[in-house]
Parts: structure tokens; sequence; C-alpha cells
């Protein structure tokens, strides 16, 4: 196999090579390190790459192998870790300078559970400053490039594992999403990526944000996010949130449904507003589910949807205001549109949140009615098509000094309500940049969204094309 191809092969398909024999884990290891060595002055999409540790674990899969241990179901598979989730001995930095040095002494759940599924930790991937914006930026490690177009945004706070997804930095990439930090960096960097519903897959430590943020997967394959997302489930006594439901059988992607999925769409949640290329290429996308697939889908109203945007600009600086007492001392080496976000929440009362709690707790429980009529819903994941990473907003965007949500309102709604969502490639603007389609089923149906997922990446599939990074 070619070396390249090597890089972009799926998991799925590694699991058995490795398995027969017909690769090692040290060759796949060496070749995506190789691979990351070349491209990484490029685009800039780790933290901290671990290319000794990786080998030597590598090594020992092999070991392992060789010796018919018992195997677990990634053994051997590279893997890489977003810089906002400790992974034990390697820096713990969340792209800031407010953590600078900081190193962790120990995995968290997700981490502890891939290592013993038998994956190989790369690395860790670059995320904006303490994961506050949609944007891959931070102070700390500087531009994550979009591999499409270099200079352009990779997507919010798990750009580094969107990147290597598209890249070929090996096949599974861990992320996480509090306002669309998965889907983002799937839509801008053209792979698949899923928030699965909250509490799905455990945090340690949690996260002080409310109940919002999901980690899951970013992948080139749907098929690959449920073999990862089936490895990082469960409940686990460090979240007191985490589902107590075992994991469903998410690589069982091709089971058939009860019946006929009734599926909604929207083209802007009623008042989004959408660039018109992008608008265009998921309304093509949404033929598909009919032409394609037999689905019947309805455009519908969304009443519950102009009332997001005053919950997100409350929520997102009240919930950064707790570095507040840091900035004094480190305001030359923050992001000035993070300082400009913890400022607008420093004058947020008690009283305050817990009123706008009570509104907030109304919005999630209407989309959870909504979705007592509709099995799915059907959006764009984001409105812009990749713009330069330097900025917040496009240039032809309204500008504010911490408001990047305008070009993302499809996102937050669903981290309040906690419902899974999946951002899958589309199509590509008429300057070669990837849109996603974004696919939001019931809480606690991931599988469900797995499995629209799959059948529209069956009918048009995308993870062939490659971004044209050397």
């Amino acid at each position: 196999m070619d070396k390249t191809d090597l890089c972009f092969t799926p998991a799925t398909e590694l699991v058995g090579a490795i398995r027969a024999k017909q690769l090692s884990s040290v060759e796949i290891t060496s070749t995506v390190l190789d691979r990351i060595t070349a491209l990484e002055p490029k685009l800039n999409a780790f933290a901290h790459l671990a290319a000794e540790q990786a080998l030597d674990a590598a090594a020992k899969a092999d070991t392992a192998l060789a010796k018919g241990a018992s195997l677990g179901p990634l053994l051997g598979v590279p893997v890489t870790i977003k810089d906002l989730e400790p992974v034990r001995g390697m820096p713990f930095e969340g792209g800031s300078y407010l953590r600078h040095g900081d190193v962790a002494p120990a995995d968290n759940v997700v981490v502890s559970r891939l290592r013993n599924a038998g994956a190989i930790i790369l690395g860790k991937t670059t995320t904006p400053e303490s994961g506050w914006k949609g944007v891959s930026q931070s102070p700390l490690t500087g531009v994550t490039h979009n591999p499409w177009k270099l200079g352009l945004n990779a997507g919010a706070s798990s750009s580094g594992a969107g990147v290597g997804a598209a890249a070929g930095y090996g096949p599974l990439h861990q992320g996480s999403d509090g306002a669309g930090s998965i889907r983002m960096p799937a839509h801008f960097c053209g792979v698949f990526g899923l928030k699965p519903t909250y509490g799905r897959v455990p945090q340690s430590p949690m996260a002080p944000s409310d109940y919002t943020v999901h980690l899951g997967p970013l992948t080139r394959t749907v098929a690959d996010a449920a073999l990862m997302l089936k490895v990082m489930a469960g409940p686990h006594p460090d979240d007191q949130s985490s589902l107590e439901a075992p994991p469903a059988d998410y690589p069982g992607l091709h089971a058939s449904r009860p019946r006929a999925p009734r599926i909604a769409f929207s083209p802007d949640l009623g008042h989004a507003r959408v660039d018109p290329e992008v608008a265009e290429l998921v309304r093509k996308a949404v033929t598909a589910f009919e032409a394609d697939l037999g689905c019947r889908v309805e455009q519908i109203e969304t009443p519950w949807g102009p009332k997001g945007p005053e919950l997100a600009r409350f929520f997102w600086p009240a919930h950064y205001s707790r570095h507040a007492d840091r900035v004094a001392e480190f305001r030359d080496r923050m992001d000035p549109g993070f300082i400009a976000c913890i400022e607008a929440g420093m004058h947020i009362t008690l009283a305050d949140y817990l009123k706008m709690k009570i509104v907030k707790l109304a919005y999630c429980a209407e989309i959870h009615h909504f979705f007592e009529e509709w099995d799915f819903l059907l959006t764009p994941a984001v409105s812009v098509a990749a713009f330069p990473a330097g900025q917040l907003q496009p240039d032809h965007w309204p500008q504010h000094p911490w408001d990047w949500m305008s070009w993302a309102e499809f996102s937050y709604p669903f981290n309040m309500s906690q419902n899974p969502a999946a951002s899958i490639p589309c199509g590509f603007t008429t300057a070669g940049l990837p849109v996603g389609l974004q696919i939001v089923g019931r809480r606690c149906d991931d599988l469900g969204v797995l499995q629209m997922s799959a059948a529209f990446e069956a009918v048009r599939p995308w993870a062939s094309v490659r971004p044209p990074i050397a």
C-alpha cells in the first residue's frame, strides 16, 4: 500500500489488517508520524507530538498480538487527543499562557479507555485559547491552518483534530464541543464530526459550562466515528452527568430502524443568516434524502430558533468570566477577543444567571417537544465557508469584539438541549472549500444520527477526496 494511502486508511480497515498481520502497528504509526513531521510546519495541528511514546506503544501492541494476548477493538490504531483533555505526562495547556507549562499527572477517562482499547496516542492537537472561539488560532500555538487552503480558519476549538482527520494524520481524532467545536472543524475541514448526546462520553474533569460540553470523534468515515464512540462511551463515576446506559452497538450502522424516519429541514432556524453558496449546497444535500434514500423531508418552521441568540450571548461570556481574575496579569499574552468575552461576562450577577437559566430550560423543552414530532432535523452546519484565521468573522459578516457566533447559529442550540448532532461533508464551494450538512437527532439517539449519516455517506461519498496539501 502507498504510504499516503495508508495514512488515509480508515480505522475499520486497519484493525482487520493488524489482526491479520498484514500490517504492523509500528509500520502504521511510523508512516503516520512521517506524514505529520512533513506537514506540520505548514498546518500546525499539534500542540505536542509524542512520537517516541507512540512508537513504543505501537511496538508493545505488535508484541501483544504476536503473543496472542486479548486484543482491544482499536489495537495498534493511531489516535490524537485535543489539548483540552489531560494525557499522562504530556503538556496540558489548552492553547493558553494561563496554563503554559502545565503537565497532566494522569489520563482522563476517555484517554484511558482509548489506551485500554489498544489505541496509540500520537499527541495533543491544537485548540484556541481555553477553547473559547470558533477560529483556529491561539496566542500560545499560533494559527492552525485549513488544509484546503493555508491561512484559512480550520474551525472551532477542536481545530487541530479536524485538520488531523482531513490531512491524513491517522484515522481517529478526539474532539469536544461546547457550542459547535466538533461540528465546525468538520464543516471547515471536510470531515465527519459527531457531537453525541450529552453524557454519552464522560468528562474528567467536568467542564464548568452548565452541562453543554460534549466529547466525541472527528474522522473521515462515519464507521470510524461509530467505532471510536463505542470505545469512549459509557458511564463513569468521575462524571455525575454521564448516562447510565451502556454504549449501543454504534458500529452496527446498517441495522434497520423500526419505521421510516420523519425528517425536518430548516435552512435558517427562523433567524440565521447563511451565505448563498453554503445554503445552496445544503439544500442540494437535503434532496438526497428524498431522491436517493426514499425519505420524506419537510421544510418546517422552528419557533424556538430565534430565542437562541440571546441565550448564547448571555451564557458564553458568563461561563468564561471565571477567568476574570487572570486578565490583569496575562492581558498582553491573551487573545484580545477572549478578554472582551471575559469582560462582557464580568457584570452578570447570580440573580441574572438564574433568571436566564429558567429561560434556557424552557427553550430546551421547546426543542425536545419539537423532536416528539420529528426524528431528525437537517440544517447547515455553519453559515459560511472557511475565512482567514486571523479574524473572528469573515469580512462580509457583521463585526464584533468577541461574538463569533453570528456565523455559527446552528450549533449551540443543541449543546444547550444536549441532542446528538453531526456535521457531514455535503459539497464544495466554487473556491474549493468544504461545506457541512448538520444532522440532529432526538436526545439519546446517537445510533440514529450515525445511521442517517452513514446512509447519506453511501449516496454522497466524500472520503476519497483529499485536501491539496502536499
